[in-house]
């Protein structure tokens, strides 16, 4: 068994130290490989620069440890039977995907600092922590004995982060026979109550779309935070969230946001951390995953996620379509939707998947990927009349491809859409998925069948609708986007500094000079350090439109009808 001991000599300085031990050695020579990545964020992240000290023994002399790539290295080991190597690990990323040390706990996302053995990743492995004997340890992996963690490969250790902590709270409730253990470190005073009442709905309303659950328990791991912050992270057996302000998690604002990360994740259990792209099975940790299907992955995940809220009546039908135009704001924020697809956007999320990037190049996965998931909701329900919905998708996209732990193919998926359709669906695919069409008009026409509409309102901000440029507040007065065709695009750049408007200092009050409908709008602004002084004309076109679900008020009985057994709610 691969043995891998966590110890710390001072917690204020972050360091963990590291033991792995490698029994049965039969190598001359023995490569360890760090990951480059973790997944759920699809992008390299290179673990290997917080790691110090790298150093190997073979049969208890020091041996040669060299690297050969990044995050690849090579051991002399000789041939002996046992081989050790130690180093220490940096931990002060808190977030969902980092690990942290303090006097306080030790948390840790194994994926960022254990070598796998190459050859060896599929042996079972252990962890012992070195750690103060009255702490608990909140993670997904079985504690075999006192502080001793045990995973039955090296995919599945790298897989469970943990939580070391004497300060730990948990609740645990049950749905269908299965435990969901709810952890909280840090700061708050939870209605434990009211916590599991809400997290039973939800984990109730995805038992019923997938008919059972991958794993046999499984731990929401939650750092909850003295500050600003939201992030989460999906696991096998458990997920990682960091939100904050901990004295504020009960208040309607950050508990939604709590409650809405924490479905989202749980519903990752099975579609990405089961149902899988084929590109992804197995994960290679050493390099890039390219696959095309994040619309699938993050993009439905995102869709349920608000959509099982609503079922489980944790958000009324307003509620809900709050969400749902949060969503559409995001989408139509600028002009990237008309340059790139969705699918195209999953496989570049290695290149510039998570940074805004250059203006207008690419979508959201789970920006249009939500927004398209509901567009085939609504449509798989007229093209069935009810018959069948995503809800089919889903199931057998585990039945057939998660249970099986075979991967699925972007054909799998559009094949599976025509079964549950009874018919071509070809054209979502071309449009939508593979292609940058417009959604609005087919989203409208999908709402109408459950009563409902897609409506375009202008953008009440005149410098954004009118102009179209926006800008940011903090400090000086930035432009951030300018929108291409508008008055704006012929004389502003992102960055200009805006300083005045017809004469009058900016400061924070752009929105009330341009009410006054002056004939004639002057801007002086600073372009990289000089003053600048540019004319804006308006045009009758329209910039930067809202977009917003409501009911409509001619609906039919039968649209009302449609409307309960989408949302499980009354009309």
């Amino acid at each position: 068994m691969i043995c891998y001991a966590l110890a710390y000599t001072n917690p204020l300085t972050h360091f963990v130290d590291i033991t792995l031990t490698i029994p049965a050695n039969r190598h001359q020579d023995l490569y360890l490989q760090l990951p480059a990545w973790r997944p759920g964020r699809y992008e390299l992240q290179h673990f290997a620069q917080k790691l110090r000290n790298v150093k190997a023994e073979a049969n208890g002399a020091s041996t040669a440890i060299t690297k050969v790539s990044k995050d690849r290295w090579l051991v002399q080991a000789g041939g002996a039977e046992t081989v050790v190597v130690s180093y220490s690990f940096f931990a002060r990323q808190m977030d969902a995907g980092g690990s942290w040390l303090d006097e306080t706990q030790l948390y840790l996302n194994p994926i960022n600092c254990l070598m796998a053995v190459e050859g060896r990743d599929q042996e079972a492995c252990q962890v012992k922590l070195s750690i103060p004997e009255e702490w608990q340890i909140a993670c997904g992996l079985p504690e075999t004995e006192k502080h001793t963690l045990q995973a039955a490969n090296f995919d599945e250790l790298v897989d469970s982060p943990f939580i070391a902590s004497g300060s730990l709270q948990k609740a645990t409730y049950t749905s269908e026979g299965i435990p969901f253990h709810i952890w909280l470190q840090g700061d708050c005073q939870p209605d434990w109550e009211k916590l599991k009442q809400d997290f039973e709905g939800f984990t109730k309303e995805q038992l019923e779309v997938f008919g059972d659950f991958p794993v046999a328990a499984y731990h929401f791991l939650n750092e909850i935070l003295p500050y600003r912050f939201y992030h989460g992270v999906e696991h096998s057996h458990s997920t990682v969230i960091t939100l904050g302000p901990g004295e504020q998690l009960m208040e309607p604002a950050l508990y939604k946001e709590f409650i809405g990360v924490s479905s989202h994740e749980l519903f990752h259990t099975w579609n990405i951390k089961k149902i899988r792209p084929k590109e992804m099975l197995p994960y290679n940790f050493a390099q890039e995953n390219y696959f095309r299907t994040g619309y699938v992955a993050e993009g439905i995940t995102t869709y349920y996620g608000d959509y099982m809220l609503a079922r489980s009546g944790f958000f009324t039908a307003g509620a809900y379509f709050e969400e749902l135009n949060k969503t559409l704001q995001r989408y139509f924020a600028d002009n990237s939707r008309n340059h790139l697809s969705v699918a195209d956007s999953s496989f570049d999320l290695w290149l510039d998947g998570y940074k805004p990037g250059i203006p207008d190049r690419k979508v959201s996965i789970y920006i249009k990927g939500a927004l398209t998931a509901l567009l085939l909701d609504l449509q798989l329900r007229q093209a069935t009349n009810n018959k069948a919905s995503l809800d089919v998708v889903m199931r057998k996209l585990w039945e057939r491809f998660g249970k099986t732990n075979t991967g699925y193919t972007e054909p799998d998926y559009a094949q599976l859409v025509d079964e549950v359709a009874g018919q071509s669906f070809q054209s979502y695919f071309d449009k939508y998925i593979n292609g940058t069409d417009p959604i609005e008009a087919a989203l409208c026409e999908a709402l109408y069948f459950v009563g409902c509409t897609l409506q375009e309102e202008p953008n009440a901000l005149i410098h954004e609708g009118t102009y179209g440029f926006k800008v940011a507040t903090e400090g000086s007065i930035k432009v951030t986007a300018v929108a291409p065709g508008s008055p704006a695009s012929d004389v502003l750049s992102i960055d200009d500094e805006l300083v005045a408007l017809n004469g009058r200092k900016l400061e924070n009050n752009l929105q009330q000079l341009l009410a006054l409908a002056p004939e004639e709008v002057e801007l002086v602004l600073f372009r990289d350090k000089q003053l600048r002084v540019v004319r804006l004309a308006q045009q009758d076109q329209r910039y930067y439109s809202k977009y917003t679900i409501a009911k409509r008020p001619d609906a039919t009985e039968a649209e009302k009808q449609h409307f309960r057994l989408w949302l499980k709610q009354e009309f």
